[in-house]
């Protein structure tokens, strides 16, 4: 293809090799569709964005494989011409929550309060975890909703509908927020049971509120650190508790004698790590 081609540009790479660059103006707004290695792609890519923004008839579901314009730019072009807000994200609006599109197969639903943080985040997915770089960081989207990275779908948190694509508030439900806490019923109640691992799975206790075994948690690993036990436990933070509060249900929690037994691995008796 020779000469000048609509809304495609010839630009350079660092190491030299031409490229072309396809951008698009619609309702006064240039939207840039990508870079490509030939001229011929990057026209085919406008003329398709062209048509999308023309044709109301075109829906996200329109989308075929193997077509030239990126996924992502097709549903940023479609959510632009119907709902004639501009989002960088793969991002289509409804009323009261959005849909994220991170393939034209895997839709994901989010509450119409995180727009703006998923307008400027892009989801990324490795395996079956979801992240965004924040910060310099991967940041899993779960812990948005104060979910851990070591929790376990079923055991720590449940989608109220079954949908695990459906990341709006009211279908997430936290069982378990605390390391090392379990909920389980009893009788028509809720009680927490306490684990904590040191060679094995050791239960520290069974308590009536999540404080209390949050709190159970943290006393059984500091009594196991003092025993000389070099293993990096993560402390539970209670927000709604304050010191004096958390002082005073530290004191009186019992926990089961078997941690405080429990010798350390170098051969030191509790006794020992505690005047140590």
């Amino acid at each position: 293809m020779t000469g000048k081609v609509t809304g495609v540009y010839e630009t350079s790479l660092k190491d030299g090799t031409k490229s072309y660059r396809a951008s698009i103006t619609f309702r006064g707004k240039h939207i840039a569709l990508g870079s490509f290695a030939d001229k011929k792609t990057a026209g085919k890519v406008y003329d398709q964005a062209a048509a999308v923004l023309s044709d109301s008839s075109c829906t996200i579901d329109s989308y075929k494989k193997g077509q030239p314009l990126p996924f992502e730019k097709f549903v940023v072009l479609i959510n632009f011409r119907d709902k004639g807000l501009y989002i960088p994200t793969p991002i289509y609006l409804e009323k009261k929550y959005f849909f994220y599109y991170l393939s034209p197969s895997h839709t994901l639903i989010f509450d119409i309060d995180d727009l703006f943080y998923y307008s400027s985040h892009k989801i990324m997915k490795r395996g079956s975890h979801l992240f965004v770089a924040d910060y310099g960081s991967q940041i899993s989207i779960l812990s948005r909703y104060g979910i851990r990275s070591y929790a376990v779908e079923g055991r720590d948190y449940r989608f109220a509908n079954g949908n695990s694509n459906d990341l709006r508030y009211e279908n997430i439900q936290i069982l378990n927020r605390y390391h090392g806490v379990r909920q389980y019923a009893e009788r028509g109640f809720l009680k927490y049971k306490v684990v904590i691992h040191v060679n094995g799975n050791f239960v520290v206790g069974k308590y009536n509120t999540e404080n209390e075994a949050a709190i159970a948690y943290n006393k059984a690993a500091d009594i196991l650190k003092k025993n000389g036990y070099d293993k990096n436990y993560m402390l539970n933070y209670i927000e709604d508790l304050s010191a004096s509060e958390y002082a005073t249900l530290y004191t009186s929690i019992r926990i089961s004698p078997k941690i405080m037994k429990l010798s350390s691995p170098s051969g030191k008796s509790e006794r020992m790590a505690m005047d140590a």
